[in-house]
């Protein structure tokens, strides 16, 4: 995704020229094909990039948490994963499932 550098508007792509979708701005530069090439894109997302935090979500090999304890079994070790839950000024919400019993629960930061 590309910000206009006028206004801070989305940018869109226009035939070989990139312009702000901000109607009042009308900002447009030449596209950067080579930056294109870094952008991620849906089409090649892979499943590493998604945060699953479902019953069904597979936490193995996720990051682990030494610093909880699993009200279940007491195990004091968890896979974890991240989801933003609130608004975006809003700490971000963990999910949890103990490596021992597979216990789930959520943490609000």
């Amino acid at each position: 995704m590309q910000f206009c550098d006028d206004c801070g508007s989305m940018m869109k792509a226009k035939g070989d020229r990139m312009v702000c979708t901000n109607d009042d701005c009308g900002a447009s530069n030449e596209r950067d094909r080579e930056q294109e090439d870094a952008f991620v894109t849906t089409e090649s997302q892979t499943d590493d990039d998604v945060i699953e935090s479902s019953e069904e979500a597979n936490f193995e090999g996720k990051p682990k948490a030494t610093d909880v304890i699993c009200d279940e079994c007491g195990a004091e070790e968890a896979w974890y994963t991240l989801k933003q839950t609130a608004s975006a000024d809003e700490p971000p919400t963990r999910f949890f499932k103990c490596t021992d019993c597979g216990n789930r629960w959520r943490e609000y930061n």
